[in-house]
């Protein structure tokens, strides 16, 4: 069985407290290595742009919307159901943000009133201080615009699958605030317990009903919640300071 936190690469890794879209993250993959005398596939530890760009694509610039793909429609969608059947890949991470818009904000938002909404942003990690691990796609993209020999020739892109918010209450809930990941946001990344990297990871599987199995959500309850700063909004911003444990939202939420 593999564990992200035992495993030790080659290089270090640097910390990023701030992944944004189109941002450099670190996915486990099994692929034959280039130029090895062995063609077998290898778990490897690589770093790959975060959006998903197709290899029919024609050029790079939707890669900010690609940056999740939706577990319900992932093996039908033009964008993502080859890399579903050849290529998974698991995301390692502590956790994620996300946010949860102020009272005032989501009734202009369901006005259509264009101000731009204020949300109090909530950091999502295991209870257990594990690390979790997102379900993943990756592509290749060649830049017909560039050489051969070129060293930006090839994109490697990857997405983040997302599944329905768990309704089931937090392992951990902050002591005013949302008491379930769907008070959050109706959608959440797919964690896949280590029961399954195994053969998520696996190219040899290609069986689409047995790789849909897979994408059932993990149990309820494994995971907690609290408010953090919103200099997380920012991506600018970047250190563990984002990552403290405030005593109350900095920004008024419907809770």
């Amino acid at each position: 069985m593999f564990d992200v936190r035992k495993w030790e690469p080659k290089e270090a890794l640097a910390p990023d407290w701030n992944v944004a879209p189109t941002k450099e993250v670190h996915v486990v993959l099994e692929r034959p290595v280039k130029d090895a005398p062995d063609p077998r596939p290898v778990r490897q530890l690589r770093k790959l742009r975060w959006g998903l760009v197709p290899s029919w694509s024609k050029s790079p610039e939707g890669a900010a919307r690609m940056i999740n793909a939706r577990a319900e429609t992932v093996h039908e969608k033009p964008s993502f159901r080859q890399p579903f059947v050849s290529r998974r890949c698991l995301v390692p991470a502590d956790g994620y943000y996300e946010w949860v818009t102020g009272a005032d904000e989501r009734q202009l938002e369901e006005q259509g009133k264009k101000k731009r909404p204020r949300k109090q942003p909530y950091f999502v990690t295991p209870a257990d201080g594990s690390v979790m691990a997102m379900a993943g796609l990756y592509e290749f993209w060649r830049d017909r615009t560039l050489p051969d020999d070129h060293p930006q020739a090839w994109w490697v892109t990857c997405s983040v699958i997302t599944t329905e918010a768990e309704k089931a209450p937090l392992a951990v809930a902050p002591a005013t605030g949302p008491g379930s990941l769907a008070d959050i946001h109706p959608r959440m990344p797919l964690m896949l317990t280590p029961d399954r990297w195994d053969a998520w990871l696996d190219p040899a599987r290609t069986d689409l009903d047995g790789l849909r199995e897979l994408l059932a959500p993990p149990p309820g309850g494994l995971m907690r919640a609290y408010p953090v700063t919103t200099a997380v909004s920012n991506v600018r911003n970047n250190g563990p300071e984002l990552l403290e444990e405030l005593p109350a939202p900095e920004v008024e939420t419907l809770f």
